[in-house]
């Protein structure tokens, strides 16, 4: 759930009036603590396999599951670096963002993958009687929450792919006023300058077409 929520975290309308910064941290935030629930999650998993005497990593699910987790590690821990800290260089995080993005959604989409097979595993050797492919009600309301996991996913996912989700681009305009406002105001002296000159000329050419009008009709007289 955090892993969404730190997904979307910049494709929320209300949160394009906070600073940039202030989202990064949040974004960050959000996806440490859900590498932390998924590395407590491993291990209560690894350590309920040894007390039941079940064989570890032997199945589908948990190789993909393992290696989306080592894989969310490296993304948080290269995001931070490159991102968050004041060191990466503009030219890097300019090549490294759309890799960031692209790995940050691939992720999520093995970890819905992962929990649909950790779903249907569970039934496989869970119902004996009557079986899975009886469908009993328990085998109902397990497909039902796997269908409700894919549609959450594709609704993540195309929020996070929406041009008109995309949080704006601050204006040049209040980037200047950040840095004195010398730069706003001078675009605005330049603007109301070519206003008057354009004013000026129009009048200009109005007076000279007058006098023209003037000369032709005192010639034809």
């Amino acid at each position: 759930m955090r892993r969404k929520e730190a997904i979307i975290v910049y494709r929320l309308p209300w949160t394009w009036k906070c600073s940039k910064f202030l989202m990064k941290l949040i974004h960050a935030g959000l996806n440490t603590i859900a590498l932390v629930l998924a590395v407590i999650a491993l291990v209560a998993v690894w350590d309920f396999h040894n007390a039941k005497k079940i064989p570890n990593m032997y199945s589908l699910h948990s190789w993909v599951g393992l290696t989306a987790v080592i894989c969310y590690a490296l993304q948080l821990a290269l995001g931070a670096a490159v991102f968050l800290l004041p060191f990466a260089p503009s030219s890097l995080r300019a090549t490294v963002m759309p890799i960031h993005a692209y790995f940050g959604l691939l992720i999520f989409g093995t970890v819905i993958a992962t929990a649909l097979m950790g779903i249907t595993e569970k039934l496989i050797f869970a119902l004996k009687n009557p079986k899975y492919s009886d469908s009993p009600p328990e085998a109902i309301f397990a497909n039902v929450l796997g269908v409700l996991i894919l549609v959450f996913g594709a609704v993540v996912l195309w929020m996070a792919t929406r041009p008109h989700w995309k949080r704006p681009q601050e204006p040049d305009l209040k980037i200047s006023h950040r840095n004195g406002g010398t730069e706003g105001s001078t675009m605005t002296d330049c603007s109301n300058a070519e206003k008057s000159d354009v004013e000026f000329n129009s009048e200009a050419a109005r007076k000279r077409n007058l006098k023209l009008d003037e000369a032709g009709q005192r010639s034809t007289m």
